[in-house]
């Protein structure tokens, strides 16, 4: 990343669900989030490092919960919407959003971990606010919006070696 400096106060901001389902899509692999944390603070001051993560019952879901806690994160956990069509919702947009607006008085920099286009005006607010926003996502996934309005981008598949277990 450029224009990294060590007295940066970093907010790292993760849509677990977004990074999952291209890791999975693409590559059939994980998310390594030990990897994906230390980037993105890369030796600055972290303040907050938030993981958004929706709860579907799946049996290894809680150790993997329990993991984050352990790297660092902490967890915002949504449960998964069923209705009555058989159809499932389940994203943590708005939750993302209203967290790394009320961070941005306490931050220099906030990272988002997403390729969701839905954050692209999040990003232009955010900077005009002051803050520096840097997306980390997986190109072949993340809208070009979220990219042009990003102080700057890493596209993670691009160190898949790195980033993915």
């Amino acid at each position: 990343m450029t224009n990294v400096h060590p007295g940066q106060r970093v907010a790292v901001l993760v849509d677990a669900q977004n990074l999952y389902h291209t890791a999975q899509s693409i590559y059939s692999r994980n998310i390594d989030y030990s990897e994906l944390l230390e980037e993105a603070v890369e030796d600055r001051q972290l303040t907050r490092a938030i993981a958004y993560v929706i709860r579907a019952d799946a049996p290894e879901e809680e150790s993997f919960f329990e993991a984050l806690v352990d790297i660092g994160f902490e967890t915002k956990i949504k449960d998964i919407k069923r209705f009555a069509d058989g159809t499932k919702k389940a994203d943590w947009d708005v939750g993302m959003s209203l967290d790394a607006v009320t961070l941005a008085n306490h931050v220099d920099t906030i990272v988002l971990c997403t390729g969701d286009g839905d954050f692209s005006r999040l990003c232009s607010h955010l900077r005009h606010e002051g803050v520096r926003v840097e997306v980390m996502a997986f190109e072949a996934s993340t809208a070009d919006e979220l990219v042009e309005e990003a102080d700057d981008f890493l596209d993670l598949g691009s160190r898949h070696e790195t980033f993915l277990l």
